[in-house]
Formats: C-alpha cells, structure tokens, sequence
C-alpha cells in the first residue's frame, strides 16, 4: 500500500509528530477495495490509520505503553461507508436521500447537481426554479438555465448545488487556488494554558470530555472516533435544526445527545457552562456561523483556556466560496472528481465515488488533529484550533492518482462483510453496524453506548 504508507507518512509530518511512531502501525491489504478510480482504500487508510495511532500515541504519552497498530485496507474501505450497511431490526435502514437530489442537465449541456436532503433546502430550489415540486418539474425548469448562471443564483440564495466541472475548470477557481494554499490539515496554538494531561484511565482518551456541535456524516465521524477510543461525547443539537435518521444512528454510537437552542441567551448560557469543562469543542458549521453565537476559537479559548477547538467546513476557511453551504456530494462534483468518475465509465451522467469518501476522511482527520492537539497542550499548554475541509480532503484524494479499470471492483454488498458487521441494542432497535476497523491490542477500540434520539438526554456533563 505504497500511497497509504506515503500519505500518512505526509500527514505524521504535517501534524509535527515524530515519524519513529510510524514503525508501530501496519497497513495491509488490496488497494481495489471498492469501484472507484480514485484511491478511496488508500485514502481510507491513510485517514483511519492516522487517528488510529494517534490514539495509541496518546496512550503511550500517559501510560508509557506503546502498541502495534493494524489495519487492513477491506475493513477500512467498508467503515468508510458505513451508513450504507445499517439495518434496524434486520430491515434496510431509511433512504438517506430524497428524491430531487441528483444530477440535471441545462440549456447549454452542463450538468449540475442539487442536495435537497433537508426540507427548506428542498423548499427553496423549487422556490427558485418557479416549477412543481417533483422531479419532471425540476428537470423541466433546469433546462431552462444556463448551468454557470443556475450555479451562481442557487449559491447566491443559500441553497446547495453544484455545477460539474472537470479537474481543469475546478483548479482555476479562487477557490481552488485559495484551498490549494491551505495545508490540509491546521493545528494552531490560539492562546496560553498551563499544560493538562490527557484524561485518565484504561482507554486512550479516558475522561476527555468532548463537544460534538456537528451533523451528517464528517463532523459527527470524528466525535464517533473519539468516543471510539473512550471520550465523553455529548453531542449538541438545535431543536429546530433537521437531521437525517440513518445518519444520527450510525453516527451516534458513543455519544448522549442534548438539544440547546443558541438562538437565544438561556441557551448561548448552557453551552458557555459545558464549555468551561470540555476538552474538545467540535463543530461543523459554516465557516462565521458559530461565531455569530460568541463560539469563536477565540471566545471558547477566553472562555475555556486550553480548549481544543476543531473546526470542519465544507470549502475551507479561505476564499470567496468559504461560506457556501456544502456537501461531500457538491465537492465532488464542484471539484472534478464526479466527472472524472463519468468518463472513465464512459458516460456523460456524473458519476459520484462508490461513498462518502470525503466526509469519512475528513471526519478520521480531524479526531487526528483534535488528538494530536490534545498531545501538544499536555506536552506544553495551550489552546488549540484544528481545521480540515471536505475540499482539501478532495485535493488530497486527487493528489494520489487514479486506478486503471477501478470501477470494475466488484461493489461489496452486506452478505459480502458480515464478518466486519456487530449487532446492537438500542432505542432504535436492534441494530447491525459497521465494527471498528483498526486492530489495537491494548486499547481495542469500542463504544460504550448505543446511539440515542436526538434530545434524549440533559445538557450536562456525566
């Protein structure tokens, strides 16, 4: 696995870790894991292998006991989609997706691509567009847009869309230029602390106490990976804020789960207090969202010295697209990567990576960066903030080549990974998930609890 070793290998350096770590995981196995041109194993790899010794890292810098960490690239590519995998009560899980999201083709032979899965986002393009709500409506309306100017009035009103545009066009952009100039993953000291150890305990991150402000699949991976290796998660949730059921299940193990309305100050008040013990305050709003509530890096530092603060976007904190509303879906065809995807199947329709790759990845690379930080404020105090984007994960994605005849792998369905499957109790049912991929024999990594409903707990520290 010559990309996976040299792109960990770039991350460990990135991170400022001592590359002689890097003896102590082993990677293995097939890169052909899943249909895609694309080095999606490899990138799985890379991602998960990172945190995965970082977390030993982490409990080596307490403990003095280091241990040999395994992955294997089959059990990596199958975490990487495992929302596809659920089942509640041995039943497939809710449709992710509604109806309207997908590819349209305008007046001038562009593609683009709509992301409809919450209603008002829904709501709004059928608004825009003037047309019926379903999908013959929608078709009819699109043809009547040139793709560049539909891209722009969708943007410009909120909503989330992507025009498809080829590597070429994509690297032109300010925007890509802007993402190309920001490293893919920021560690940076925003203010003193005296240094704090790293919780205490049997598991890596035993007693660190984690704010998960995230939802959907990038965010919502890293706060599960965390609570993975043994992190108090409490995930915050608006009341008024959607969310996709399938997603909160995967998402959710390990987590309790509190609703706070920041709206208003009673509130803004709750989060200041849990913020006073947390460790890690993890959100993945828009880039200027969370600030306009008092939740800067720079308030939580004033507010909690020696915070963690972890910070995931879609486009990157830089740029004229940093606060465009975004999904994995969108970077890949905003970026390349779903018309990359379509010519090398030889059609005209985009084609998107065989999962969500990039939300994965970005997910697995910030619990890195939120446990490497945690490293450096124990080693010398400090208030951290950590940055990754779904777009510089595309960029590192791009940056590892592609597969010839990739997308002849054969697609693992469920019966094909039984054996990376466990089954679960929980208010939602029985149900089967995705295991852990990575090997630890110290600290094998677990969660503690099962995913709960949204809201089903106080928003208060255990």
């Amino acid at each position: 696995m010559n990309f996976a070793d040299s792109s960990i290998a770039e991350l460990w350096r990135l991170a400022g870790k001592n590359p002689e770590t890097l003896r102590h995981l082993t990677l293995s196995g097939d890169e052909r894991q899943l249909p895609s041109v694309y080095r999606v194993s490899a990138l799985a790899l890379a991602s998960i292998g990172a945190s995965a010794l970082a977390a030993a890292d982490c409990f080596r810098q307490r403990t003095g006991q280091m241990q040999e960490v395994e992955l294997d690239a089959r059990r990596a590519a199958i975490a990487f989609r495992s929302e596809r995998y659920l089942r509640i009560d041995a039943n497939s899980a809710p449709e992710l997706r509604d109806p309207l999201m997908g590819f349209y083709e305008t007046r001038d032979g562009r593609w683009i691509q709509l992301h409809t899965n919450f209603k008002h986002h829904r709501d709004g393009v059928v608004k825009l567009l003037g047309c019926a709500n379903d999908h013959a409506g929608v078709s009819e309306s699109i043809r009547r847009w040139d793709g560049a100017a539909l891209d722009e009035a969708l943007a410009n009103a909120g909503l989330c869309a992507a025009l498809i545009r080829t590597p070429d066009e994509w690297s032109a952009l300010p925007q890509a230029r802007a993402i190309a100039e920001t490293p893919l993953l920021e560690i940076v000291k925003i203010g003193d602390a005296p240094p704090e150890a790293i919780g205490a305990g049997e598991r890596p991150l035993s007693g660190v106490k984690v704010l998960d402000l995230s939802r959907i699949i990038a965010g919502p991976v890293a706060g599960r990976t965390l609570a993975g290796h043994g992190a108090n998660v409490l995930l915050i949730n608006g009341p008024h804020l959607p969310n996709i059921a399938p997603l909160v299940i995967d998402n959710g193990r390990g987590k309790r789960s509190a609703t706070i309305d920041l709206r208003d100050e009673t509130g803004r008040a709750t989060l200041r207090a849990l913020l006073k013990d947390a460790d890690v305050f993890l959100q993945g709003y828009r880039p200027g969202a969370i600030a306009a509530k008092g939740f800067s890096p720079e308030d939580a530092a004033r507010e909690r010295p020696g915070i963690v603060y972890v910070s995931v976007s879609a486009y990157g904190h830089k740029g004229p697209w940093s606060e465009r509303r975004g999904f994995d879906s969108l970077v890949q065809s905003a970026s390349g990567i779903a018309w990359t995807e379509a010519q090398a199947a030889g059609q005209t329709n985009p084609r998107h990576l065989p999962c969500q790759a990039l939300d994965h990845a970005t997910g697995y690379l910030a619990a890195f960066g939120a446990i490497t930080a945690l490293q450096r404020r124990a080693e010398e105090g400090g208030s951290w903030h950590v940055r990754v984007s779904l777009a510089g994960t595309g960029r590192w994605l791009q940056s590892m080549g592609l597969i010839e005849d990739g997308q002849k792998i054969h697609d693992p369905q469920i019966d094909d990974v039984r054996d990376m499957l466990q089954t679960v109790e929980s208010p939602f049912g029985s149900l089967t998930l995705t295991q852990a991929p990575e090997r630890m024999p110290l600290t094998p990594p677990f969660w503690a609890s099962p995913p709960v409903p949204v809201g089903a707990n106080e928003p208060r520290w255990t």
